[in-house]
């Protein structure tokens, strides 16, 4: 059945893919439309959200915002659609970054590092940086529940020769890489609410108490990893700017959850610069302390 579903709709995909951006983002108005009218995709999730990380704001203020977040998020995902048949040359135009030699600095000194990004803006097409960095780009990633599309997002996120793990693969990869002296980048989405087995420490995040993901802070302890946030702002419809900030270049110096508290507070200034494009449709804050 899982095969059937993946042959039915692969070429919709590609057809998606290879339409003219004009026609592609029309295209997206009307998926907004049909999820956020017609189907409400977690739109008391949505709201919740905004109303828990923007109580300064009034009702009608976070709606304009929950209709913009909606846009955008189909924007984003189709995207990624898109990344299917997308030329490098357009890519380009489309994806920049504003400081390049700071990660080129860290190849230079043979210094490993994680990169911690926030489900904000397009962070699919992060992985389109990878040719650029003099690193193996390594992205650790949730496996899918059917393997064919599994294999496709695959194919998708390494177009740009970028190696997706599942999160048990970290370890081991970084443990063989630091003794292979590869180095390497490892790119971390470390913003959603963890696992209740995984909970070792909380702080506010956007005013809440809530248990924080720390296994990058911890890896970046374990093997000696310089941490780095990437920041992506949304210039534009389908145009996107990316800018690196160290966090932590010698992680071992910090105390415990410090280098994770600090990750965290850049996120939340990225977000209440223009919160529409954060991921909230994820329940960041279902396990919040301050109930």
């Amino acid at each position: 059945m899982q095969f059937i579903v993946y042959i039915l709709a692969y070429p919709l995909l590609w057809l998606i893919s290879i339409l003219p951006f004009r026609l592609f983002y029309w295209f997206s108005d009307c998926v907004y439309f049909l999820v956020y009218h017609i189907i409400g995709y977690r739109r008391k999730v949505v709201r919740e959200n905004l109303a828990l990380a923007l109580p300064h704001l009034n009702d009608s203020e976070r709606k304009i915002i929950e209709k913009k977040f909606y846009s955008h998020m189909c924007d984003m995902f189709l995207e990624m659609i898109k990344t299917m048949s997308i030329s490098a040359e357009e890519m380009d135009k489309r994806f920049k970054v504003t400081n390049l030699d700071l990660v080129l600095d860290y190849a230079k000194k043979g210094k490993s590092v994680i990169l911690v990004a926030s489900h904000y803006a397009s962070y699919e097409w992060l992985m389109t940086i990878n040719p650029k960095i003099g690193f193996q780009g390594v992205a650790v990633y949730k496996k899918l529940a059917n393997p064919y599309f599994d294999k496709l997002i695959r194919k998708i996120r390494s177009k740009y020769q970028t190696e997706l793990i599942e999160t048990k693969q970290a370890i081991p990869m970084m443990a063989q890489n630091q003794r292979d002296g590869i180095l390497s980048m490892y790119g971390l989405a470390s913003d959603q609410s963890p696992k209740l087995d995984r909970i070792f420490h909380s702080m506010k995040f956007m005013g809440v108490e809530a248990p924080v993901h720390t296994g990058a802070e911890m890896l970046a302890k374990k093997y000696d990893l310089s941490v780095i946030f990437v920041k992506v702002k949304k210039l534009s419809r389908g145009h996107y700017e990316a800018t690196f900030m160290p966090i932590a270049d010698n992680p071992n110096e910090y105390p415990n959850f410090d280098v994770t508290e600090k990750y965290l507070q850049e996120v939340e200034k990225q977000i209440l610069e223009a919160p529409e494009y954060y991921l909230w449709t994820h329940k960041r804050w279902k396990h919040r302390i301050d109930k």
